[in-house]
């Protein structure tokens, strides 16, 4: 039976904590081997759907489909399906890369006959074969950032998410990081699934964006067709045009949250 085009789906997805509606009948889809941003400013809904489709927070209400399987029903299925890189780092920094890897090897019970290869392979790809050895807590960011792509895809994932995967780094870096992105879709026929601030990115990277504010879908399509959209010059101008100018608060617990949420999943 062929794959589906679709590789995540997405179907009045809701979310409530008490009276709080975080996010509200929602519906999307992200097509095999693309790139789709999900964009929104502070408090949007955006990490609140991300914890939903990579199985760390239940739906009130809705339909998600992660490669074929359900979140719910199937969540080893859904697991093995994707990759993540959390906005907050991730990595052991006593251990070095390649220690980093191997961990996360055992996490996946990836076996040894294979490990071994994955590892060089995707270090290599990363340029840091020569680093392999050296202490994480020695790295410059963008090499950080690296590692944990390098160490999202050690499992063969058919989804990269990326929750602000250059946060924090000089240009120079982010387009470096921007350009192993592009290579890993193209030679790994991954699909990536990003958030960021920095909208320029999606605007140059992205295939299809979808735009969510006060939990909703506001906007969604190709960067040209949201530009046009909102009769915009950019897509940060037509971002703002859709979701306003005024400055939004980050929840107090919002990091802390990420934190237990990551801690949780490297220990499942």
């Amino acid at each position: 039976m062929p794959e589906e085009s679709a590789i995540i789906k997405v179907v009045n997805l809701t979310k409530k904590f008490g009276d709080l509606e975080a996010v509200r009948e929602i519906s999307f889809e992200v097509e095999r081997g693309s790139i789709f941003a999900f964009l929104g400013p502070n408090g949007a809904g955006k990490t609140t759907t991300i914890k939903m489709l990579t199985t760390l927070l239940k739906p009130t209400s809705g339909q998600i489909l992660i490669n074929g399987f359900n979140p719910l029903t199937q969540q080893d299925e859904v697991r093995r399906s994707f990759g993540i890189v959390f906005q907050d780092p991730s990595l052991d920094d006593e251990l070095t890369a390649k220690e980093n890897m191997e961990f996360h090897s055992v996490l996946y019970s990836i076996p040894a006959s294979l490990k071994k290869h994955r590892i060089e392979e995707l270090l290599k790809f990363t340029e840091l074969w020569e680093r392999k050895d050296d202490l994480v807590k020695n790295f410059s960011g963008g090499m950080r950032r690296r590692l944990e792509i390098a160490r999202g895809l050690l499992h063969h994932p058919k989804i990269l998410f990326l929750d602000e995967p250059t946060l924090g780094l000089d240009p120079q870096t982010r387009n470096h990081i921007w350009a192993y992105i592009k290579n890993l879709n193209q030679k790994e026929k991954i699909t990536v699934f990003f958030t960021t601030h920095y909208i320029a990115e999606a605007e140059q990277s992205a295939g299809k964006v979808a735009i969510i504010d006060h939990g909703q879908i506001i906007e969604r399509g190709t960067p040209e067709e949201i530009i046009a959209q909102a009769k915009a010059a950019s897509l940060e101008d037509a971002f703002i045009a859709f979701t306003g100018k005024e400055i939004r608060e980050e929840a107090a617990d919002s990091k802390e949250t990420m934190r237990s949420n990551r801690r949780a999943w490297r220990h499942r």
